[in-house]
């Protein structure tokens, strides 16, 4: 440490820091056991003070903590403190795990808007809804569609789906055990694992938008404001019920982070803002854009780009991967590149790109200097999980049964594909029953297999990161299409062969039994960390042998 960052601190104050910093005398540290609200207050404060971040807890903030109510003091001071800066920025200085359990899958997109936080869902994958908690099947029954005279036939047509969901998963997980017998090489668990993941796969079509899931979450006090008032604004009364729940219970942790959202001149006014120019240009839409015929598309059409020549896209690349090494403006700098011969070029960006030897390694922002928008036309499922990807921009259309739907040719081959149409239709049905009435809860009836239109718009590099996490074998086939055809626009249409030649980690393969190598490759690091366990185990007679043990 330098004299400069020396603490005049004394023995017992000193021993009052080792239960809130993990180092009490380096220059970096964490820190522990505070309230959410403590550490928001901590650094507000840290920002118009001259010392280190320990000084400033030991003179201001210690004396609080041995107060009834230390969370309630910091409180009045991140108050103060907010309304003195008037910086929003404040609010990301704490955060909170929250727990939002029985939620539509029509809601959790809307929750799952925000791109700064992080979410982890239930998966369709390895959890068959074939159950019935409490004697009812899990989807979300909405208050106006069971309050109105559709009510009867809702949940009379989804107890139909679910009940031919519940009797396919036994056949179809039977049909596909048959057809992949496990060989020597594989456990059974590896091959219970992989064979299970690729039935629900194959039957997850027929689960109904309105199938509840449950969303873990963490995010700072800005981006849990920012959702409140998406979901206050939201159509969906679900979608309002719980903003309702959640500002309540993040209140017992971060209160201070969120004192505007329900103020009506401060988070009121903004949630009517979004909701009236949503409403207001949803009805220019209906007024002004001819809905029929809808002209077919393809899944993935390449809308725009930029640039548009492939040599410029090349400069452009060029000049971003050496702009942060050089001193000249980018414009002098570009001019420069743009004389270069071809191999020149192509010079610097295989050392930019370097040898990527997986997904993970992947070239700088330079590759933020070209971009991508496609129109894509796929089902509902894939675009599930191609919509976590957050880092880019992505609108989506209102669920709908009138694009058709996506059948696993797998399903014709097990002989059940009667059962998948029966279903499909009940749910296309009970969508046109509802739509004159409740035309935002209609799509609770659509099933995952029907298509849905989404624009993703992504730089090049964003583009890498999706294209081959999505594209990797163990991927959901429907979505696996969509990132490789995406790759393939990337090359072919938009002439940037740079750019796909660099994302060498996209997969174009087939793979039947899709989780399989995955699986392996988990038992793999299993029996390694039991091996590791157990030397040590071995080696310290204090340790229980392989503490670790498999799950």
């Amino acid at each position: 440490m330098n004299d400069a960052a020396r603490l005049d601190l004394s023995a017992e104050e000193r021993q009052l820091l080792g239960g809130f910093v993990t180092d009490t005398d380096g220059e970096v540290f964490a820190l522990t056991d505070l309230p959410e609200v403590v550490k928001g207050a901590m650094f507000a404060r840290y920002s118009r003070y001259g010392g280190s971040l320990k000084r400033l807890f030991v003179d201001e903030f210690a004396d609080d903590l041995a107060t009834e109510d230390p969370a309630a003091r910091a409180a009045q001071l991140y108050d103060r403190i907010f309304s003195e800066y008037g910086d929003d920025s404040v609010a990301q200085l704490g955060g909170a795990h929250v727990a939002l359990e029985n939620v539509s899958n029509l809601a959790t997109k809307r929750i799952e808007w925000g791109r700064l936080a992080a979410y982890l869902e239930q998966s369709t994958r390895y959890i068959p809804y074939d159950t019935k908690p409490d004697g009812r099947y899990r989807y979300h029954r909405d208050a106006d569609i069971m309050a109105g005279p559709h009510a009867e036939a809702y949940v009379r047509e989804l107890d139909a789906i679910f009940d031919t969901y519940a009797g396919l998963v036994p056949e179809v997980l039977t049909w596909v055990r048959e057809r992949w017998p496990k060989d020597e090489a594989t456990s059974k668990f590896v091959y219970n694992n992989a064979t299970k993941a690729k039935a629900l796969d194959l039957i997850r079509g027929l689960l109904p938008a309105a199938t509840t899931s449950n969303v873990g979450m963490f995010a700072s006090g800005q981006s849990y404001e920012g959702l409140l008032l998406r979901l206050r604004s939201d159509p969906l009364a679900e979608s309002q019920e719980l903003a309702q729940r959640l500002l309540a219970e993040l209140r017992k942790v971060i209160p201070s982070f969120l004192t505007r959202v329900d103020r009506p001149e401060r988070g009121g006014a903004w949630s009517d803002y979004l909701a009236r120019t949503r409403d207001e240009t949803r009805a220019l839409a209906d007024e002004l854009v001819p809905q029929d015929p809808v002209q077919p598309a393809d899944l993935v059409t390449l809308v725009d780009h930029a640039p548009k020549d492939p040599i410029d896209a090349e400069v452009a690349l060029v000049t971003a991967a050496l702009y942060p090494h050089v001193t000249i403006s980018e414009t002098q700098l570009q001019a420069e590149v743009s004389t270069w011969p071809a191999e020149q070029r192509a010079e610097v960006l295989r050392a930019y790109i370097g040898d990527r030897a997986n997904r993970r390694h992947k070239p700088g922002r330079g590759f933020e200097r070209v971009w991508y928008r496609f129109d894509v036309l796929g089902d509902y499922g894939g675009f599930r999980d191609l919509q976590r990807h957050r880092m880019l921009t992505i609108e989506w259309q209102d669920l709908t049964t009138r694009h058709g739907y996506e059948t696993p040719p797998e399903l014709e081959q097990a002989g059940v594909a009667e059962r998948w149409h029966e279903a499909l239709e009940r749910s296309a049905a009970l969508y046109e029953r509802l739509l004159p009435d409740h035309p935002s809860q209609a799509q609770y009836a659509v099933c995952f297999a029907y298509r849905v239109r989404y624009v993703m718009q992504m730089n090049a590099r964003a583009a890498m990161q999706m294209l081959e996490l999505r594209s990797s074998p163990q991927g959901h086939p429907q979505y696996r299409k969509v990132v490789q055809e995406m790759h393939r626009l990337i090359r072919d249409d938009a002439g940037h062969t740079a750019v796909a030649e660099a994302m060498s980690h996209v997969d174009h393969g087939e793979n039947e039994l899709e989780r399989l190598e995955s699986e392996r490759a988990a038992e793999r690091r299993r029996e390694q960390r039991a091996a590791v366990a157990g030397t040590a185990g071995r080696a310290d007679t204090t340790a229980p042998s392989g503490a670790e043990g498999q799950p």
